[in-house]
């Protein structure tokens, strides 16, 4: 594996086997970001649910040939030669939405107030969609080879979890799976809980020094 270009990159990554596409992390980000409004669409992580067996979030991966640098046409995107953290010229950008057609992995979007591109920026490297995820289902990586293993590792368990769904089914045993739900709600509600007391301190903060 060649050495990476960039000193420091490392992007979110997610574990499809854990995720359940709760969302939170959603939450997470535009609360984070100041956002006036909980809407998905307004943040820099994206869930896709795919079935209720593979769900999965995506965000920039601060790629080192990053075709959305490359596609865009009023250069307004930029790289952070630390880190690969994309960087937006809100003045040049004019929300074409090139850079989103170019982007392999879903990372990147358009804000859907300011029409600007937008893209995670991990939150000064401690990313609250990590830290609020309440299956630990996103971690930090620092290759594209790290993120497709956790990936290809998910699809060889998707077998078991379905024969694992049938069985239950056909015996009707329906305890375990209630039990494991109960049992993720509580962790979503003390994630939930957490990430709001948290905003609300922020906002104490703020509201202080102005």
């Amino acid at each position: 594996m060649s050495p990476s270009k960039f000193k420091s990159r490392k992007f979110v990554s997610v574990d499809p086997s854990k995720c359940t596409g709760c969302g939170i992390c959603e939450y997470a980000c535009t609360l984070e970001k100041g956002e006036k409004a909980w809407n998905p669409i307004r943040s820099r992580i994206r869930v896709v649910r795919m079935t209720p067996l593979f769900n999965f979030a995506l965000a920039c991966r601060f790629c080192e040939d990053a075709k959305c640098v490359d596609a865009c046409p009023e250069d307004a995107l930029m790289q952070s030669e630390e880190t690969g953290i994309l960087m937006v010229n809100d003045k040049k950008c004019m929300g074409c939405d090139w850079c989103i057609q170019a982007c392999p992995h879903g990372g990147i979007t358009l804000h859907p107030d300011t029409g600007k591109v937008i893209a995670c920026d991990l939150c000064e490297g401690e990313p609250n969609c990590v830290e609020f995820c309440p299956e630990e289902a996103l971690d930090l990586v620092t290759t594209d080879e790290d993120a497709e293993k956790r990936f290809n590792t998910a699809l060889e368990k998707l077998p078991e979890a379905t024969d694992k769904i049938t069985e239950t089914v056909k015996t009707k045993n329906w305890k375990p799976l209630l039990n494991e739900a109960e049992d993720r709600s509580m962790r979503v509600t003390e994630k939930l809980e957490a990430l709001n007391k948290k905003a609300s301190i922020n906002k104490d903060k703020k509201n202080t020094k102005e």
